[in-house]
């Protein structure tokens, strides 16, 4: 069994559920101990960009900027696809504190020697 825990994200404002959810599953395993990491593709990347954690929350009450913040105080690498990202106009100075840009190679690299959840 591994020690890595890798989060796949799709969605972000689109489905403000999801979103969050990612991002709390992420915080509990980070919470267990585990090396956990975030990548966010297509629209999840709308939410490593400044200014638009801060609106998203799930139908729960559960707000994704909290679940950010824990990970960035615990230094989660958070990778944003760089297509995806450019492709919607949010360049690398554009996104929060703890996000990168990252390509496919670093995904499938990371997924290869993870536990995956993709949501």
């Amino acid at each position: 069994m591994t020690d890595k825990v890798l989060i796949v994200l799709s969605c972000g404002t689109d489905n403000p559920n999801r979103a969050t959810r990612a991002l709390f599953f992420a915080m509990v395993a980070k919470k267990e101990g585990k090396d956990t990491a975030v990548f966010l593709l297509d629209e999840a990347v709308y939410i490593a960009k400044k200014g638009i954690i801060e609106n998203v929350q799930a139908a729960t009450g559960d707000k994704a900027d909290d679940h950010m913040a824990y990970l960035q105080e615990f230094g989660v690498p958070l990778l944003v696809c760089t297509p995806c990202a450019i492709s919607r106009g949010i360049s690398a100075e554009d996104l929060i504190e703890g996000a990168s840009m990252a390509t496919g190679d670093q995904l499938i690299s990371m997924a290869c020697e993870s536990a995956v959840i993709s949501l």
